[in-house]
């Protein structure tokens, strides 16, 4: 499994980090949203550089010219809810790609240990295709080793591109061990950082993703 970590390198990718995680601009959930949607759209043109491409003839008012587009046969996954802005960057910029889409939820078992459970997909076949997984928060890794191989249920791709905002080692880690170090997988990272707590979460990170995006959930433990 190939890792790319884009953070590595000065683009304007960093301001957009910047202002995710930043806890006063946070405050706005369109901006932040916003924000992963365009980190997203940054990714998907760096995913397109390593795409295959062939020639197609276009007419233009003037004379017919031929300019490479991608052959690739996309299909764009991502894990509900946090993944939406993320999925829909990559949609802006992938539009004639189809779409997976799959719930996944993180739960104690008997034994007191962290489990990640999915319990609805849809998506379409993937056998040959380029499939791209998005999810923006690559903690432990288990949710997106789940999602993945939820989806090779449908077929198997020829490449898979799996992408994260932010992930940590630990999570690359279970990825190489889960996925047998594939040469068949390209890991993207818009940034990796070096901890993960007690809770399972990143940091520094930016807290919790799904909830920043979209408002905070009620846990049925919560509830009286």
């Amino acid at each position: 499994m190939n890792v790319i970590n884009l953070s590595e390198h000065n683009s304007v990718l960093n301001q957009y980090l910047s202002e995710i995680r930043d806890v006063n601009i946070q405050k706005d959930p369109l901006r932040f949203r916003r924000n992963i949607e365009r980190i997203g759209e940054f990714m998907a043109m760096e995913v397109s550089k390593v795409l295959n491409y062939q020639p197609t003839e276009v007419q233009t008012p003037l004379a017919t010219t031929t300019v490479n587009t991608i052959s690739d046969r996309l299909v764009l996954a991502t894990i509900l809810r946090a993944g939406l802005p993320l999925h829909q960057g990559f949609l802006n910029i992938f539009d004639r790609a189809e779409n997976a889409f799959l719930s996944a939820y993180r739960r104690e078992n008997k034994e007191g240990e962290l489990e990640i459970v999915a319990e609805y997909m849809a998506a379409p076949a993937i056998d040959g295709k380029t499939l791209i997984v998005a999810d923006p928060m690559l903690a432990t890794g288990m949710s997106m080793e789940v999602g993945y191989l939820a989806l090779l249920r449908h077929g198997k791709p020829t490449h898979t591109h799996l992408c994260c905002t932010i992930g940590t080692p630990q999570a690359i880690e279970c990825l190489r061990r889960s996925l047998n170090d594939s040469p068949d997988v390209t890991l993207w990272c818009a940034a990796i950082d070096p901890v993960l707590n007690e809770k399972k979460y990143i940091v520094p990170g930016l807290g919790d993703a799904g909830d920043l995006c979209y408002g905070t959930k009620i846990h049925l433990s919560d509830r009286k």
